[in-house]
């Protein structure tokens, strides 16, 4: 019998929504979902509490329940990791070695997701090509570029069936914002439904590449599926979905709350959002294990507003 998932981190953004899509997909009781003391994980199926950078205690848990696959999803992101830089380094950096060397001894597959934060300064921010000059300028970005090499080295050196995609900004109705640069394109959402206004921290003209959570889901759980004979590369793959600024998702909200209201106050973020791309080139992607997205700015907006609007309601009632 095949082992089982252990999904790390599974209390965050991605992790919990992805959790819930590995349960239909592989069976409840073959998805184990580990979350920290300070975020247990809830609902059904097999939890645990552990710390990512306990090696021995993950150890422990990928022996007791059989584990031949891992999704690690924990990590510091962008806004929170400049105010406490050595703690995103400690847990961004030793969580992934952690997972690599686990990999390694255990004979694990691995996912682990980059993100647009790798690039900085002297590339092209249009159509950003797989391979560039990558100098980011935050310490989120530094630990997912030295992750990225860690993940090369580890299938190089010792073999271990790692993969990555370097994700873009990701919208979703399931979970808050949780300190990302990226996260005006939730939190706008929220504000337009509650109070009908909202303070945008990036400017109106700002421009990033956007994914809504179900491509997000999609990609990981596609890339892993992949024949091992189709991953060309152990770094991380350019993915693309949609690009827009902060003004058209403000004005596609307001096809649907007319007299919703943004007001732009850029604060530290608007310079990190200034050095990551407006789009990416995902054309290895698409190419090597088949990756095409399923959602754009007017469709995903309508849902983001549909599914949101009854989940608050539900949780004031």
């Amino acid at each position: 019998m095949p082992g089982k998932t252990l999904v790390i981190g599974a209390t965050g953004q991605i992790g919990s929504e992805l959790v819930p899509q590995l349960r239909i997909l592989k069976g409840q009781e073959n998805v184990v979902q580990m979350g920290h003391s300070s975020r247990p994980p809830t609902g059904p199926g097999p939890s645990v509490t552990a710390d990512v950078m306990d090696i021995e205690g993950v150890s422990q848990i990928i022996k007791e329940h059989d584990i031949t696959e891992v999704y690690h999803l924990a990590a510091l992101l962008s806004a929170v990791g400049e105010h406490e830089p050595q703690m995103a380094w400690e847990l961004n950096m030793k969580g992934l070695v952690n997972v690599l060397e686990l990999a390694r001894s255990h004979r694990l597959k691995v996912f682990w997701p980059s993100s647009i934060a790798v690039f900085g300064t002297g590339y092209p921010r249009d159509s950003t090509p797989q391979e560039t000059v990558l100098l980011p300028t935050t310490m989120y970005g530094v630990t997912k570029v030295s992750g990225e090499l860690l993940c090369s080295y580890y299938h190089r050196r010792y073999h271990v069936d790692v993969r990555s995609v370097r994700y873009p900004g990701i919208i979703s109705s399931e979970t808050p914002p949780g300190g990302g640069t990226t996260d005006y394109a939730v939190a706008i959402f929220y504000e337009a439904i509650r109070r009908k206004r909202y303070e945008c921290f990036v400017r109106a003209d700002t421009v990033l590449p956007m994914m809504y959570m179900p491509d997000c889901l999609n990609a990981a759980v596609s890339i892993m599926k992949a024949d091992i004979e189709r991953i060309g590369r152990r770094d991380a793959y350019n993915l693309n979905s949609m690009s827009f600024s902060a003004a058209d998702l403000a004005q596609e909200i307001t096809k649907h709350i007319p007299d919703m209201e943004v007001r732009y106050t850029p604060d530290f973020r608007q310079g990190i959002a200034d050095t990551w791309p407006r789009s990416l080139d995902d054309s290895e992607a698409r190419k090597d294990w088949g990756w095409s997205p399923e959602w754009g700015l007017e469709r995903m907006t309508s849902d983001m507003l549909e599914k949101l609007r009854k989940r608050l309601s539900a949780e004031s009632s």
